[in-house]
């Protein structure tokens, strides 16, 4: 018997999904190049069938299947990825965790939420805000992206200097392991028992098993919200700019830098680079923090400029072009997001956007920092080149890539910062890992999952 044979016969016809369209939705997450190859040629083929759980257990008698068939298994959530995480072929089968949505329990007492893992993002801090919480998570995809999906990616949010990453959110991760047996990792506000085994699941993009529920620590809705917006002469000021108020000890949510090209996407009057920042929590602590930033911009001599341009930008910061409109006019571009020390931030800015500027058909090689530590911060690098062609849209998209990535780790920084690695990064993981972590990574996917069945070549480095 076949495995989707066999799926069908433990399921049902109404969890098996075999029809065209279906098939046809669920080959690909967002990222560019398939939808390049959607437009030019060379498009992912249809997966065997598309598996729609509602429970825990549907979840695991699918993994066992997969298991004793050997079928490769590629989890998916709402395809909001675009690093090629997901690309189905005609011996795949894909789990789409959509009607898996519940949010299972509230503790307002204790300040944690316990949803599903197909939960949508913006629904679930939808639901929280009805009851005076946030789960301050706030990534550009909330709207098409799920709470698994976070755990699965390591996602940041765009408040997250103050709330923190996923990492820093998330209180406990049920799983299915390959086998099919199910795990609960997380148990107390903080434990000292051994290796946090929340991280074996946190980033490991389907390769690991399947996220089945997460348990987020809330907040309480901030009482007060205020806004400011500055002009640094140069990137390195205003990266020093950031570097003083985080070291001091200030956590404005947002903290986000435009070099001078993006701030002119920001507001027209722009001709230097621009600061933003949103302040949010108790009225006493956000006065407060506004004052302290003002008078350490004033001693800095960055220029104070109208609040209404950050309001501006949380109006329209999720609103972006679609990839179809970008490749009919025969251009690639995307946004690639890496993170470095204080003191290599600038270099990695100068060698990377110098560059992307150089490929032939360079319509823009620009950045902004969205994301602030007291350590270092990252760097979300925009590139679109234009070609003449078809036939060489693909080869420079990789191109960028390949010039971005290698700016960085010249540089010293981190290849990725929060978007994963899926397939457009994972040959540079023995960049970042060195060859040492690079084999315990391997030793782990063989360890868990020791027939290979769970979302093959994404993340992991051949050997």
């Amino acid at each position: 018997m076949s495995s989707v044979a066999a799926l069908l016969e433990a399921l049902g016809p109404t969890k098996v999904l075999t029809d065209a369209e279906t098939l046809a939705s669920r080959r690909h997450d967002y990222w560019m190049v398939s939808h390049l190859r959607d437009r030019f040629g060379g498009a992912a083929p249809a997966p065997a069938c598309v598996l729609r759980p509602t429970s825990v257990a549907d979840v695991q008698a699918i993994v066992r299947l997969a298991a004793k068939h050997g079928t490769p298994l590629l989890p998916f959530g709402l395809g909001s990825g675009v690093v090629g995480g997901v690309i189905t072929g005609p011996e795949t089968i894909l789990l789409d965790m959509g009607s898996m949505t519940a949010t299972r329990s509230v503790d307002p007492v204790n300040l944690l939420v316990t949803f599903d893992a197909g939960k949508n993002g913006l629904e679930a801090e939808q639901d929280m805000a009805a009851q005076g919480l946030t789960i301050g998570h706030w990534p550009q995809s909330i709207a098409l992206s799920t709470v698994g999906g976070w755990i699965a990616t390591r996602a940041s949010g765009q408040f997250s200097t103050a709330y923190g990453n996923i990492e820093d959110i998330v209180y406990a991760i049920e799983a299915v392991l390959p086998d099919g047996s199910l795990v609960n990792l997380g148990k107390g506000p903080r434990a000292s028992a051994g290796p946090d085994l929340r991280h074996i699941m946190l980033g490991s993009e389907g390769t690991l098993g399947v996220i089945t529920g997460v348990t987020l620590s809330l907040r309480r809705a901030p009482e007060r919200q205020a806004l400011t917006a500055f002009a640094a002469k140069t990137m390195r000021e205003g990266f020093e700019f950031q570097r003083e108020i985080v070291q001091v000890g200030w956590r404005p949510p947002v903290m986000r830098q435009y070099d001078e090209r993006e701030s002119r996407r920001l507001h027209e009057d722009a001709a230097d680079c621009t600061v933003i920042m949103v302040h949010e929590g108790p009225a006493g602590l956000v006065e407060a923090e506004v004052a302290a930033v003002t008078a350490l911009a004033e001693r800095m001599g960055l220029k104070a400029l109208p609040d209404t341009i950050v309001t501006h930008w949380l109006g329209h910061r999720n609103h972006v072009a679609g990839w179809d409109q970008i490749l009919g006019r025969t251009m690639v571009a995307d946004t690639v997001e890496v993170s470095a020390p204080w003191d290599r931030i600038a270099e990695v800015y100068d060698a990377a956007t110098k560059s992307v500027s150089e490929i032939p058909g360079c319509r823009a090689s620009s950045a902004h920092s969205s994301h602030v530590y007291r350590s270092g911060l990252n760097l979300y690098f925009t590139f679109a080149i234009q070609l003449d062609s078809t036939d060489a849209m693909e080869a420079a998209y990789f191109e960028a890539w390949q010039r971005i990535m290698q700016a960085t780790a010249d540089c010293g920084g981190s290849v990725a910062h929060h978007h994963g690695i899926g397939r457009v990064r994972r040959d540079w993981m023995k960049t970042e890992l060195g060859e040492g972590g690079a084999r315990l990574l391997r030793s782990l996917k063989a360890a868990i999952d020791p027939k290979g069945i769970m979302n093959p070549g994404v993340m992991i480095p051949d050997a």
